[in-house]
Protein backbone atom coordinates (compact mmCIF):
# COMPACT_ATOMS: atom_id res chain seq x y z
CA UNK A 1 0.00 0.00 0.00
CA UNK A 2 2.82 2.41 0.88
CA UNK A 3 4.54 1.69 -2.44
CA UNK A 4 1.33 2.35 -4.37
CA UNK A 5 0.71 5.62 -2.52
CA UNK A 6 4.30 6.74 -3.12
CA UNK A 7 4.04 5.97 -6.84
CA UNK A 8 0.77 7.90 -7.01
CA UNK A 9 2.30 10.95 -5.33
CA UNK A 10 5.40 10.81 -7.57
CA UNK A 11 3.31 10.60 -10.76
CA UNK A 12 1.01 13.39 -9.62
CA UNK A 13 3.96 15.67 -8.82
CA UNK A 14 5.59 14.89 -12.17
CA UNK A 15 2.51 15.82 -14.19
CA UNK A 16 1.78 18.88 -12.07
CA UNK A 17 5.31 20.13 -12.91
CA UNK A 18 5.14 19.48 -16.66
CA UNK A 19 1.47 20.37 -17.19
CA UNK A 20 2.08 23.44 -19.37
CA UNK A 21 4.72 21.84 -21.60
CA UNK A 22 2.74 18.60 -21.91
CA UNK A 23 -0.39 20.49 -22.94
CA UNK A 24 1.48 22.57 -25.53
CA UNK A 25 3.08 19.45 -27.05
CA UNK A 26 -0.30 17.78 -27.51
CA UNK A 27 -1.72 20.93 -29.13
CA UNK A 28 1.00 20.85 -31.77
CA UNK A 29 1.08 17.17 -32.71
CA UNK A 30 -2.35 16.70 -34.28
CA UNK A 31 -3.58 14.06 -31.82
CA UNK A 32 -6.85 15.92 -31.27
CA UNK A 33 -7.83 15.85 -34.96
CA UNK A 34 -6.94 12.16 -35.24
CA UNK A 35 -9.04 11.26 -32.21
CA UNK A 36 -11.98 13.32 -33.50
CA UNK A 37 -11.82 11.66 -36.92
CA UNK A 38 -11.81 8.18 -35.38
CA UNK A 39 -14.64 8.89 -32.91
CA UNK A 40 -16.71 10.44 -35.69
CA UNK A 41 -16.50 7.14 -37.59
CA UNK A 42 -18.07 5.20 -34.71
CA UNK A 43 -21.76 4.60 -34.16
CA UNK A 44 -21.68 5.54 -30.51
CA UNK A 45 -25.09 5.76 -28.87
CA UNK A 46 -24.43 9.04 -27.07
CA UNK A 47 -27.24 11.56 -26.57
CA UNK A 48 -28.39 14.30 -24.20
CA UNK A 49 -29.00 11.72 -21.46
CA UNK A 50 -25.58 10.06 -21.63
CA UNK A 51 -22.83 10.22 -19.03
CA UNK A 52 -19.21 10.05 -20.25
CA UNK A 53 -15.95 9.62 -18.35
CA UNK A 54 -12.53 10.65 -19.67
CA UNK A 55 -10.38 8.58 -17.31
CA UNK A 56 -6.88 10.00 -17.07
CA UNK A 57 -7.92 13.06 -19.06
CA UNK A 58 -4.59 14.87 -18.77
CA UNK A 59 -4.55 17.93 -21.03
CA UNK A 60 -8.12 17.20 -22.15
CA UNK A 61 -7.07 16.24 -25.68
CA UNK A 62 -9.45 13.26 -25.88
CA UNK A 63 -12.41 15.21 -24.52
CA UNK A 64 -11.65 17.96 -27.04
CA UNK A 65 -11.55 15.39 -29.85
CA UNK A 66 -14.78 13.84 -28.57
CA UNK A 67 -16.51 17.22 -28.62
CA UNK A 68 -15.03 18.05 -32.04
CA UNK A 69 -16.61 14.83 -33.30
CA UNK A 70 -20.00 16.33 -32.49
CA UNK A 71 -20.97 14.41 -29.35
CA UNK A 72 -22.92 16.35 -26.72
CA UNK A 73 -23.71 14.12 -23.74
CA UNK A 74 -25.53 15.25 -20.62
CA UNK A 75 -22.22 15.35 -18.73
CA UNK A 76 -18.56 14.54 -19.35
CA UNK A 77 -16.32 13.98 -16.34
CA UNK A 78 -12.63 14.72 -16.90
CA UNK A 79 -10.77 12.68 -14.31
CA UNK A 80 -7.06 12.94 -13.60
CA UNK A 81 -4.44 12.65 -10.87
CA UNK A 82 -2.91 16.06 -11.68
CA UNK A 83 -4.61 19.17 -10.32
CA UNK A 84 -2.64 21.36 -12.72
CA UNK A 85 -3.67 19.42 -15.82
CA UNK A 86 -7.32 19.57 -14.75
CA UNK A 87 -7.03 23.33 -14.22
CA UNK A 88 -5.34 23.91 -17.59
CA UNK A 89 -7.77 21.69 -19.50
CA UNK A 90 -10.80 23.36 -17.86
CA UNK A 91 -9.47 26.75 -18.93
CA UNK A 92 -9.02 25.44 -22.48
CA UNK A 93 -12.60 24.12 -22.60
CA UNK A 94 -13.95 27.52 -21.55
CA UNK A 95 -11.91 29.34 -24.21
CA UNK A 96 -13.34 27.37 -27.12
CA UNK A 97 -16.86 28.37 -28.14
CA UNK A 98 -17.55 25.06 -29.90
CA UNK A 99 -16.87 23.10 -26.70
CA UNK A 100 -19.78 22.43 -24.34
CA UNK A 101 -17.70 23.53 -21.35
CA UNK A 102 -20.70 23.97 -19.05
CA UNK A 103 -21.29 20.22 -19.14
CA UNK A 104 -17.65 19.16 -18.64
CA UNK A 105 -16.70 18.70 -14.97
CA UNK A 106 -13.19 18.01 -13.59
CA UNK A 107 -12.66 15.48 -10.82
CA UNK A 108 -9.25 14.72 -9.28
CA UNK A 109 -8.29 11.22 -8.23
CA UNK A 110 -6.74 7.83 -8.94
CA UNK A 111 -7.99 5.67 -11.84
CA UNK A 112 -7.69 2.58 -9.64
CA UNK A 113 -10.18 4.09 -7.19
CA UNK A 114 -12.78 5.82 -9.34
CA UNK A 115 -15.21 7.68 -7.02
CA UNK A 116 -18.27 6.71 -9.06
CA UNK A 117 -21.05 4.18 -8.66
CA UNK A 118 -21.17 0.86 -10.48
CA UNK A 119 -22.74 1.04 -13.96
CA UNK A 120 -22.67 4.85 -13.95
CA UNK A 121 -21.36 5.69 -17.43
CA UNK A 122 -22.48 5.06 -20.99
CA UNK A 123 -18.97 5.62 -22.37
CA UNK A 124 -15.45 5.72 -20.96
CA UNK A 125 -12.51 7.22 -22.85
CA UNK A 126 -8.95 6.60 -21.69
CA UNK A 127 -5.58 7.51 -23.16
CA UNK A 128 -2.08 7.33 -21.70
CA UNK A 129 -2.99 6.42 -18.13
CA UNK A 130 -3.20 2.64 -17.86
CA UNK A 131 0.53 2.47 -18.62
CA UNK A 132 1.04 3.71 -15.05
CA UNK A 133 -0.97 0.97 -13.34
CA UNK A 134 -1.45 -2.81 -13.46
CA UNK A 135 -3.52 -3.29 -16.61
CA UNK A 136 -5.93 -5.79 -15.09
CA UNK A 137 -6.69 -3.49 -12.16
CA UNK A 138 -7.26 -0.49 -14.41
CA UNK A 139 -9.52 -2.27 -16.89
CA UNK A 140 -11.51 -3.94 -14.12
CA UNK A 141 -12.19 -0.57 -12.47
CA UNK A 142 -13.26 1.01 -15.77
CA UNK A 143 -15.52 -1.96 -16.43
CA UNK A 144 -17.08 -1.48 -12.98
CA UNK A 145 -18.24 2.07 -13.69
CA UNK A 146 -19.50 1.28 -17.21
CA UNK A 147 -23.04 0.16 -17.90
CA UNK A 148 -23.40 -3.32 -19.36
CA UNK A 149 -23.00 -2.95 -23.11
CA UNK A 150 -21.28 0.41 -22.65
CA UNK A 151 -18.16 1.17 -24.66
CA UNK A 152 -14.58 1.81 -23.60
CA UNK A 153 -12.41 3.67 -26.10
CA UNK A 154 -8.94 2.59 -24.95
CA UNK A 155 -5.95 4.37 -26.57
CA UNK A 156 -2.81 2.61 -25.30
CA UNK A 157 0.79 3.40 -26.16
CA UNK A 158 1.99 0.69 -28.53
CA UNK A 159 5.51 -0.77 -28.74
CA UNK A 160 7.42 1.39 -31.23
CA UNK A 161 10.48 3.61 -31.38
CA UNK A 162 8.40 6.68 -30.50
CA UNK A 163 6.58 4.71 -27.81
CA UNK A 164 9.92 3.78 -26.25
CA UNK A 165 11.00 7.43 -26.21
CA UNK A 166 7.73 8.41 -24.53
CA UNK A 167 8.22 5.58 -22.04
CA UNK A 168 11.50 7.16 -20.94
CA UNK A 169 10.25 10.75 -20.96
CA UNK A 170 7.00 10.11 -19.11
CA UNK A 171 8.25 7.30 -16.87
CA UNK A 172 5.60 4.69 -17.64
CA UNK A 173 5.60 1.08 -18.86
CA UNK A 174 4.08 0.04 -22.19
CA UNK A 175 1.77 -2.98 -22.01
CA UNK A 176 2.45 -5.46 -24.85
CA UNK A 177 -0.45 -5.57 -27.33
CA UNK A 178 -0.98 -9.30 -26.69
CA UNK A 179 -1.48 -8.50 -22.99
CA UNK A 180 -3.93 -5.71 -23.85
CA UNK A 181 -5.97 -8.16 -25.91
CA UNK A 182 -5.84 -10.96 -23.32
CA UNK A 183 -6.70 -8.85 -20.28
CA UNK A 184 -9.33 -6.76 -22.08
CA UNK A 185 -11.28 -9.93 -22.85
CA UNK A 186 -11.73 -10.69 -19.15
CA UNK A 187 -14.13 -7.75 -18.89
CA UNK A 188 -14.97 -6.69 -22.44
CA UNK A 189 -15.69 -7.89 -25.93
CA UNK A 190 -13.17 -6.44 -28.38
CA UNK A 191 -15.25 -4.64 -30.99
CA UNK A 192 -12.36 -3.16 -32.93
CA UNK A 193 -8.64 -2.38 -32.98
CA UNK A 194 -7.89 0.71 -35.08
CA UNK A 195 -4.43 1.56 -36.40
CA UNK A 196 -3.91 5.21 -37.27
CA UNK A 197 -2.28 5.95 -40.63
CA UNK A 198 1.47 6.61 -40.46
CA UNK A 199 0.73 10.07 -41.88
CA UNK A 200 -0.86 10.97 -38.54
CA UNK A 201 1.66 11.51 -35.70
CA UNK A 202 -0.61 9.74 -33.20
CA UNK A 203 -0.09 6.58 -35.25
CA UNK A 204 3.61 6.56 -34.39
CA UNK A 205 2.90 5.75 -30.75
CA UNK A 206 -0.78 4.91 -30.22
CA UNK A 207 -3.41 2.44 -31.31
CA UNK A 208 -7.09 2.24 -30.32
CA UNK A 209 -9.12 -0.62 -28.90
CA UNK A 210 -12.89 -0.28 -28.95
CA UNK A 211 -14.24 -2.46 -26.15
CA UNK A 212 -17.78 -3.32 -25.05
CA UNK A 213 -18.56 -4.32 -21.46
CA UNK A 214 -19.66 -7.94 -21.20
CA UNK A 215 -22.91 -9.14 -19.71
CA UNK A 216 -22.44 -10.11 -16.02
Amino acid sequence: MKKTAAAKTKTQSFYDRIADVHTLALKLNGYRASVAKYLRSLELEIDENSLVLDAGSGSGIVTLGFQDAGFRPKKTITFDLSFNLLKISSEQFRKEKQIDAANVSPVQGNVLELPFADNAFDLVLTCGVLEYVPLDDGLREMSRVLKTGGRLVFIPVKPSFVGSVLELLYKFKIHPVKNVRKISQRYFNIVGNHEFPVTEPIGWSKTIFLLEKKQP
